[in-house]
């Protein structure tokens, strides 16, 4: 289920993110919940698409990610657009961090392992290659 929008029609990318589909197309997605159910719908839901599909999503973050995540097929664009984030990547030469500020950007590699801190409220845009993400406890 995608929500209809008119062409000039407002929604909130916080609450609801869109799909960039094949043939340059956006979906709006129902509202986020978080939870691995919402993930797998979404899949589902997008799953024509293949690995050329991307979600596109912004959260605000108050406190450090509690897991690591992974997208093994495709990159990640991971644009700050408020507040400051510190990105860690685990690479094979180790644990590299990378502090993003106010429309700095960073791109998680295919296979690359990430998570994140935040000091203070920061607001994140991202554009995933979601088919295959895994996760992990931090």
């Amino acid at each position: 289920m995608t929500l209809e929008v008119e062409s000039d029609g407002a929604f909130d990318l916080t609450a609801t993110p869109a799909h960039l589909g094949l043939g340059a197309t956006v979906e709006v997605q129902p509202t986020f919940t978080g939870q691995m159910e919402w993930y797998a719908a979404y899949g589902t839901r997008t799953e024509s698409d293949g690995i050329e599909g991307r979600l596109m999503s912004m959260h605000t973050f108050a406190e450090p990610w509690d897991s690591w995540e992974m997208h093994p097929n495709g990159d990640e664009l991971v644009l700050c657009v408020d507040g400051e984030i510190v990105l860690h990547q685990e690479l094979p030469d180790g644990v590299s961090q990378v502090t993003l500020r106010k429309g700095e950007a960073v791109i998680n590699r295919p296979g690359v392992w990430h998570t994140a801190d935040v000091a203070h409220p920061a607001t994140v845009l991202f554009i995933t290659a979601g088919v295959g993400t895994d996760m992990r406890p931090r």
